[in-house]
């Protein structure tokens, strides 16, 4: 198994695209630090991390919060002593519609949950990596940082700012023997991919639709 004895901390872990990646990585062998807001769901997460062996502990979080994104990588260090990866996962998606009618702090809050929560884990897990010798970060970026998706100026924006971010730590950490990447899925039929569809039927951005299905 590619994965055994690592420990991976996974954001976003509760559904989707986070959960997917929690339990591939399970089955690679990883014990998981799972964290995301709701506990029914990382609950849920974590069970099914069990029954393929992994050894996992749960964390509620709020990724905009700096001491609570601190007290996950410490509940995650004192559970197993290090963290080997971070997948930042946890993303919102945001106001739909043309920029000039977006509610402003609806705006603003995309921006910290996508950007701001991913310099925050980022932040918290480099010295613990570094302790251990190296380590792996994992940003995901999504369809909107490689083309501009209509009508979702702040999702755009944050995820395209993900990329940027990700090239800077790339070459701030590669002396720390911790590697920086960014993943952009695409198009997924998650509970986001619904979200997005309805709200853009329910404003008429049916060109938005077309180019997030398109990817």
């Amino acid at each position: 198994m590619r994965l055994e004895n690592k420990v991976a901390l996974i954001t976003g872990a509760g559904r989707g695209i986070g959960r997917a990646i929690a339990l591939a990585y399970a089955g690679e062998g990883a014990n998981l630090a799972l964290a995301a807001r709701s506990l029914n769901e990382l609950s849920e997460t974590a069970q099914a991390a069990q029954s393929l062996g992994a050894s996992t502990c749960v964390v509620s979080v709020d990724v905009t919060d700096q001491d609570a994104v601190a007290g996950m990588a410490r509940q995650a260090e004192e559970n197993f002593g290090r963290i080997d990866i971070l997948v930042n996962n946890a993303g919102i998606v945001g106001p739909i519609g043309a920029l000039e009618d977006n509610d402003v702090n609806a705006w603003i809050r995309t921006i910290q949950v996508n950007l701001v929560g991913t310099y925050l884990c980022c932040r918290a897990v480099i010295p613990i990596m570094a302790k251990g010798g190296g380590g792996r970060i994992i940003n995901l970026s999504g369809s909107g940082s490689t083309s501009a998706p209509y009508h979702l100026s702040a999702y755009g924006s944050s995820k395209a700012a993900i990329i940027r971010l990700t090239e800077i730590l790339s070459l701030e950490l590669a002396e720390k023997n911790i590697q920086v990447n960014a993943l952009g899925p695409g198009s997924i039929h998650t509970r986001m991919w619904e979200e997005i569809t309805g709200q853009a039927q329910a404003v008429g951005g049916h060109r938005a639709l077309r180019v997030w299905i398109a990817g």
